[in-house]
This record gives structure tokens, sequence and C-alpha cells, in this order.
């Protein structure tokens, strides 16, 4: 894929989340870690949070200590996911439109995606 074509694509999901008129869940993935944001209409970021803010404690709670070796980068994604969940919950966010940015929806992003919806949000 070039840059040009996953920059289309960004642009042309951009202007269909925004023109839906509510918060968005934005996503942001690197080769290391992976980013969610909850942003307002107004371009103000409500609740934020990462895979670099999870903690030993909550990936021991989900994992024994044989398989604390397998903990993946998409179990991590999960993670995310319901914590931005309960960040928004506590915001009073209830209902977003999930904004993939250039990323296709599987993978570490439609992991995130389904541990938001595990967590309370609609989308």
């Amino acid at each position: 894929m070039s840059k040009k074509s996953s920059r289309q694509r960004k642009l042309r999901v951009r202007i269909k989340v925004k023109a839906t008129g509510l918060p968005r869940l934005s996503v942001f993935r690197s080769n290391k870690y992976i980013f969610a944001q909850i942003i307002d209409e107004k371009g103000k970021v409500v609740a934020a949070y990462s895979s670099k803010n999870i903690s030993k404690k909550e990936k021991e709670g989900t994992k024994t200590k044989t398989q604390e070796a397998a903990f993946t980068k998409t179990e991590e994604a999960t993670l995310v996911g319901e914590a931005i969940a309960t960040l928004a919950k506590k915001k009073r966010v209830s209902k977003v439109v999930f904004d993939r940015g250039e990323y296709k929806y599987h993978g570490r992003v439609k992991a995130l995606a389904e541990g938001a919806r595990k967590g309370g949000l609609n989308f």
C-alpha cells in the first residue's frame, strides 16, 4: 500500500466520521503500542488511554504466570478498549463513532473496538 492511498483512506474515513456530529473514538497504532482517544465535536480530547498505561497488575489479572510470556499486542488492545470505555463512562460519554483512521478494521484495531464495546461504549 502506498502512502498516498493510506492518506486517502484516512481522509475518507475522517469526513464520514465528522459528518455524524458525535464524539469519535480515534485510534493510533504504532509498532509497539496502541493509543485511543475520545474527541468531542469541537476537537477537544475528552479521554485518552494507551497500552503504555497498562500496568503489570492488569496484565497479570488476565493471565496466569505461565501465560504471561504469551501476552500479545492484540490482547493489550482489548484491555485499552475496555479502559477507554470506563474513562468515557466517567465523562458521561456513551455513544461514539469509531475512527479507525488509515488502518483497516482487523487485528489490533478490531480488538480495541471489541474491547470498547465490551466496556459499554455504543458505536
